[in-house]
Formats: C-alpha cells, sequence, structure tokens
C-alpha cells in the first residue's frame, strides 16, 4: 500500500479495498441518511460520477504527465506498462479524504460528503478496473476495443495526447488528439508493444 510498485496481492487488494469502500459509503448513506438530505445526497452522488471525467482527464494530463515526483514515478509506466505500477493506497486515499471528503463536510454535512466522496470514488474504481482491463483482458466486447485502441495510442505517440482512460469525450472536446496513422478497430495494438519489458501482472498509474 505504500509502494509505487505493488506486489501481486497488494495490487489486487486495492481493488478490493476501493470495492468494499464503495459498497459501505453505499450502505451507509442508504441507511443513515435523513429524509431531509436525501435529495442533497443523491444530487452530489451523480455530481462526483459527472465530475470524475474531468479529474481523470486533469490527473493524467496536467499531474501524471506535468508534475514531479508523479510524471517520474508515471514515466516507469510508460517504460514498463505490464508491470504492477500504481498509485499508492495510502497516498490515493488520504487525497481523495482531504481533497473530496472532508471540503464537502465542512461545506454541507456528513452525508454530502459522503455522498460526493462514493462519486468520485466509484468514478476512480471504474478508472483503476478499466485501466487494468486495457492492458490485461481480452478485448471482447467493442467499447473494451475502443478503450484499449485509444490508451494504446497514448503510449505510442509519446504521451502528448489521448489522455482520456474510460472515456475520450475530454480529448476531443480540447483537442488532445494527434491526427496520425492509426490502426483500425480491427488491428490488433497491444499496449504492451511500447516496452521491452513486461511481467506478467498489471499497471494502474
Amino acid at each position: 500500500m505504500f509502494k509505487l510498485e505493488h506486489g501481486r496481492a497488494a495490487y489486487f487488494a486495492d481493488f478490493a479495498l476501493y470495492g468494499i469502500a464503495v459498497c459501505a459509503l453505499s450502505a451507509f448513506l442508504l441507511a443513515q441518511t435523513p429524509r431531509a438530505h436525501g435529495l442533497q445526497v443523491a444530487l452530489l452522488v451523480i455530481a462526483g460520477l459527472a465530475a470524475w471525467p474531468v479529474v481523470e482527464y486533469a490527473m493524467h494530463r496536467y499531474l501524471l504527465h506535468g508534475m514531479q515526483p508523479f510524471s517520474g514515478w508515471h514515466r516507469q509506466h510508460h517504460e514498463r506498462p505490464m508491470a504492477r505500477i500504481c498509485t499508492p493506497t495510502i497516498l490515493s486515499a488520504t487525497l481523495m479524504t482531504i481533497l473530496v471528503f472532508l471540503p464537502t463536510w465542512a461545506l454541507s454535512n456528513l452525508w454530502g460528503g459522503a455522498g460526493l466522496t462514493l462519486g468520485v470514488l466509484t468514478g476512480y474504481l471504474a478508472y483503476g478496473i478499466t485501466h487494468h482491463a486495457v492492458h490485461h483482458w481480452r478485448a471482447d466486447s467493442q467499447w473494451l476495443k475502443q478503450r484499449t485502441r485509444w490508451h494504446a495510442l497514448h503510449h505510442h505517440v509519446g504521451h502528448s495526447a489521448y489522455f482520456g482512460v474510460t472515456t475520450s469525450v475530454l480529448d476531443r472536446a480540447v483537442g488532445s488528439v494527434v491526427r496520425s496513422r492509426a490502426p483500425t478497430s480491427n488491428e490488433a495494438m497491444p499496449i504492451t508493444a511500447y516496452s521491452s519489458h513486461t511481467p506478467n501482472s498489471g499497471s494502474r498509474i
């Protein structure tokens, strides 16, 4: 939970912990939210989900590709895309608490803080699963084929475009798409092709 490159158990424990957190927050809100705050909490959950694509894009483009030490960490993923490299659980959980939960709690109430955190946390978990999938799962669905191809292009064009992982909406909106020869959806474009060192498990940073 503290290292950049994870062992197999710690790597998959991160998925499990965030999955448990999403379920626990959902159960807490369903059981404990006062009726008077129900609409507010529902709207904050939706707001967190809606905000995630923006958070994901900004985090990937401006933090992971623009600021040290994060860009140095992320460079290791580009160099070894199949290694178990991901944001340490303690760091991501701390940032989620400080940047999302505590400010919303201070500005609204406990249920509001939990609601916005649930929305953002769900987006983060979806991002982690999607990023693992595009590197390691066989793309049987059209959606996963598109996401795999999009992320492979990000690895292929020199880290300067195709920043979206769960969606390409922000890339298209702000123009971070490189107009170059790209494979068709039927062509294989494995992300592992961009690294000469490919251990057997995942990468998620």
